[in-house]
């Protein structure tokens, strides 16, 4: 097998889902002759040709709506958003049509839309370029939201993203795109969506996490084996719907939950997951769950970003915290 990164693994299943499936095709902004401006369609156009591989203006309302059009004609449309913080803009699009279009017409028709767009700060950009909106997709009805953390997650979970008949957001953690590389099988398998991934096992603490923070978070728990401290480590992966069974369980056998998100605090996905904790595993909880977030500001610019993201150092303390109730 070999060893990619995140975005070399996003190009290969694309590679593979549009090889598979002739209804697949791949939109966006630069994604045809330039390859994307983070090169995840490199070589698409090449292969597919431009009725397969479309560039499309600088119009994101324009693209969700011809992705949301195709889609109800049958094809299976991959949208490729720039960045993130561009994507308010389709709302209307996703939130109106997209999420509607089977209830509306009373399963007459589906909406197999994959939207991807990198997501999350970390790379020094300009303004809009490092925004979280996980959120604000995740709070939309009919849609799902899918945020891998790794090469291998990053494979298999787009493509089931794109074999998936209701429209996804797709969530690509751009400070992971080339920060390691993983083996990757290029088999066509898909890993399930809707699932949370243990990554590591432990008894005295949760941690659960997704995207860029994962890999953060990862750390953190080798740290804290090396003190004795045995930390569970889970990547949510699905953020829309979540599976909830598997926190549950792992804050079951733990007693103690930090959840890590870079998002900002208020009304986030970690507030969900909180909530349901509250909600339902209450008597299991040894101590008030902890959540590591993002302040409630614009993203600054890239000198300030290091204040602006959670690191290892916030993490740690909030474990510190939680293991202090006996």
């Amino acid at each position: 097998m070999a060893q990619i990164t995140l975005v070399e693994a996003v190009n290969l299943a694309l590679h593979r889902a549009m090889s598979d499936d002739a209804d697949v095709v791949v939109l966006g902004q630069d994604v045809g002759r330039d390859g994307g401006v983070f090169r995840a369609t490199l070589g698409l156009l090449g292969k597919f040709g431009p009725e397969r591989v479309v560039d499309t203006p600088l119009a994101e309302n324009l693209i969700a709506g011809m992705s949301i059009g195709m889609a109800a004609e049958g094809l299976k449309p991959v949208a490729e958003i720039q960045f993130s913080g561009f994507s308010y803009t389709i709302i209307d699009q996703i939130l109106n049509h997209a999420g509607r279009l089977r209830h509306r017409t009373r399963g007459r028709l589906s909406c197999p839309l994959v939207l991807r767009t990198p997501c999350g700060a970390g790379i020094h950009p300009p303004e809009h370029h490092s925004e979280s909106p996980d959120a604000m997709f995740a709070h939309i009805p009919g849609i799902r939201v899918v945020y891998p953390s790794s090469p291998r997650r990053a494979y298999g979970l787009l493509l089931a993203a794109i074999r998936d008949p209701d429209p996804v957001i797709f969530l690509e953690p751009t400070r992971l795109y080339r920060l390691f590389k993983e083996e990757v099988a290029d088999d066509g398998q898909s890993l399930a969506l809707d699932a949370c991934y243990t990554l590591r096992e432990g008894t005295d603490v949760t941690l659960v996490s997704w995207g860029a923070m994962v890999y953060d978070t990862l750390q953190v728990a080798d740290e804290l084996g090396e003190q004795g401290i045995a930390a569970e480590v889970i990547d949510v992966a699905t953020l829309k719907p979540i599976d909830f069974d598997t926190i549950l369980a792992s804050v079951g056998r733990t007693g103690r939950c930090v959840i890590v998100t870079e998002a900002p605090r208020h009304c986030s996905v970690a507030s969900e997951i909180a909530a349901n904790l509250a909600e339902h595993g209450l008597l299991s909880l040894l101590a008030p769950v902890q959540r590591v977030t993002a302040p409630d500001v614009v993203v600054p610019l890239s000198r300030l970003e290091h204040h602006y993201l959670p690191g290892k150092q916030q993490i740690t303390a909030a474990v510190r915290k939680v293991l202090e109730f006996a």
